[in-house]
């Protein structure tokens, strides 16, 4: 199988916008994504929320936690506010886990043994001029103990180095962060970069009682795929559509939203194993580490053994919403060189098939490019006169 798009054409199509001028909001030419200052966002929410919900927002700090005689939690004692009451708690405070992790005491499974990464070096790199092109896509590239983002945004890149302290030191990941900005047309004298540090893992249970974790206080793991926001979005929801009546169901509940998340970790830790099973670097010990058996999920090892035959699909991921989709693995899997047997393909035009599908995405790209405007072109546009509105 042959894919028909030329280097060139992809250098310019990852600059280029998926809308056009007249494109309405939310349409596209092509599918796209967006990326959003957080901060800005967080406001945006609240607003929202305050205005058009019927939100009662609290700012405040915890002091306490005051348990029922059963054990629910029966209200948080704050700083300013005193106590405040409720029926079902949403843990939302970070890495610190106030009240799944550090009041009922729910440990972290941890999976330093599979995913090696625990810290990160964070940066802000201004552009060359203020017309630099910005990236279509957030960009990742290998290192000798890890990898580095760096996305593109209006007035800056955002940039950071994610690896293994146990197989690099902190000033060699800072040297290689510095190398890499500086070879990518960023400053040789870029600011200090800001360290994060972190235990890859998720708790052991979600909801516990009357208290649910939602995002980082049930667990994190490296953001190569940024699986953290898909299971705040689905968390959310499964709170949102299955609010327990009394406190009978919450119990119930709970047990299933134990059960859905529990499989959904399981299952991003497998994805993201697989982008460094797969690789043939063979430069340091971290990569030699990372193709270890030992450090390999059994279902990912399984699920490795069955795709030397046949292609993942629905046979594999049969959940409803599952976060990575049998199409994302097949993404992975081949676009890494992932070689099957082709004495088991079970339909002998799979070859032709894949090949038109390329040739046909080939022609598409070639008739989109002269249409498309760059980021930085319709960015501004949309700043000075907004889009067309659906």
């Amino acid at each position: 199988m042959k894919m028909a798009l030329s280097p060139l054409a992809l250098r310019v199509l990852g600059c280029l916008l998926e809308k056009q001028v007249t494109t309405p909001e939310y349409a596209a030419v092509a599918n796209y994504g967006y990326h959003l200052d957080a901060g800005k966002f967080g406001i945006f929410l609240r607003k929202h929320c305050l205005e058009k919900l019927g939100v009662h927002y609290v700012p405040d700090h915890v002091t306490g936690i005051v348990n029922h005689e059963n054990g629910d939690i029966a209200h948080l004692q704050t700083k300013e506010h005193g106590a405040l009451e409720g029926d079902l708690f949403i843990d939302c405070t970070g890495m610190q886990s106030l009240l799944l992790g550090r009041h009922y005491g729910v440990p972290l499974v941890t999976q330093k043994h599979a995913l090696f990464n625990d810290c990160a070096l964070a940066v802000q790199v201004p552009y060359a001029r203020e017309d630099s092109p910005i990236g279509s896509q957030t960009t990742s590239t290998a290192q000798r103990a890890g990898w580095i983002w760096d996305i593109g945004l209006p007035t800056r890149r955002g940039i950071g180095h994610v690896y293994s302290s146990a197989h690099t030191s902190d000033g060699q990941a800072e040297a290689d962060l510095r190398a890499y900005v500086t070879a990518s047309g960023g400053p040789a004298d870029m600011p200090p970069p800001r360290k994060l540090t972190f235990q890859p893992g998720y708790r052991r249970e979600f909801w516990h009682r009357n208290c649910v974790a939602i995002g980082l206080s049930a667990g994190f793991i490296e953001p190569l795929e940024a699986s953290a926001l898909a299971l705040v979005e689905l968390s959310a929801a499964m709170v949102s559509d299955g609010l327990p009546a009394t406190r009978d169901e919450m119990a119930i509940m709970a047990h299933r939203f134990n059960d859905a998340f529990t499989y959904r970790w399981e299952r991003v830790i497998e994805f993201l194993k697989l982008h460094y099973v797969l690789s043939r670097r063979t430069d340091s010990d971290y990569w030699h580490d990372n193709r270890r058996a030992e450090t390999i999920p059994a279902r990912l090892q399984e699920s490795l053994q069955l795709w030397r035959h046949r292609a993942p699909s629905r046979l594999d991921f049969y959940r409803i919403e599952e976060v990575f989709p049998s199409a994302s693995w097949q993404y992975v899997l081949y676009g890494m060189g992932f070689t099957a047997d082709p004495r088991h393909r079970t339909r002998r035009d799979e070859g032709s098939a894949a090949d038109g599908h390329f040739q046909a995405a080939a022609d598409l790209t070639r008739r989109m490019l002269p249409a498309l405007p760059s980021n930085r072109e319709l960015l501004e546009h949309i700043r000075r006169h907004g889009l067309q509105k659906i």
